[in-house]
């Protein structure tokens, strides 16, 4: 049993060392990667276009991205459909192929008007030619351009009437094409208009009729 006071029990040895601090360890924060960003609404687009059992888009929905002749081949199959809405490619892949396809028989018109026969007359006017004997060409071949023409006229205005559709647009709007000069700019500019998802409020799925 030692006999030293509490007091007078020897310590260390040494001046009493300061207390040590650690330095504190942070940890840096990890950020995930910045989100990719589609373009505004395509993931909207995406979810109003279903894609049917074919891999494809049912008839009543609008095709994004589609081919050439795809949209050709669509654009008879919906002949006067004026309900649902067109994507951008498949108006203007139709617009081109209808201008082809005119150009072509105005050519072979133009070669008909070319082995007829014609006579000039001078009028009050000016001059004139007038196709005395038609070549057999150019007899056909006027006939086939009016029909041409009446045959692409309805599926045509329908077409754009769903291109406006898919623009969330009302189909009459088409009517300002017949506005002279200002009507027609206003409704191509209309055409050249981004797709809008609101626009699936003019669909009607086939399940729906």
């Amino acid at each position: 049993m030692s006999d030293q006071r509490p007091s007078e029990r020897p310590g260390p040895t040494g001046p009493p060392s300061a207390p040590q601090y650690q330095q504190p360890q942070y940890q840096q924060t990890q950020y995930d990667q910045p989100p990719q960003f589609r373009p505004q609404g395509q993931a909207l687009y995406e979810r109003s276009a279903p894609v049917g059992p074919d891999g494809r888009p049912p008839l009543w929905a609008p095709w994004y991205g589609i081919g050439f002749v795809q949209a050709y081949a669509r654009y008879w199959r919906k002949y006067v459909r004026f309900d649902g809405r067109a994507s951008r490619s498949e108006f203007w892949w139709v617009y081109l192929w209808n201008v082809a396809i005119s150009v072509v028989l105005g050519a072979i018109w133009g070669i008909g008007f070319a082995q007829s026969g014609r006579e000039t007359y001078v009028t009050p006017s000016g001059v004139e030619t007038v196709v005395s004997e038609p070549s057999a060409l150019f007899f056909i071949m006027g006939y086939v351009g009016t029909l041409w023409m009446l045959v692409i006229v309805l599926p045509s205005i329908a077409l754009a009437w769903r291109r406006l559709h898919d623009a969330n647009l009302a189909g009459p709007f088409f009517f300002l094409g017949l506005v002279p000069f200002f009507g027609g700019i206003a409704l191509l500019v209309f055409t050249l208009l981004d797709s809008k998802p609101a626009g699936a409020r003019f669909d009607r799925p086939e399940g729906s009729r």
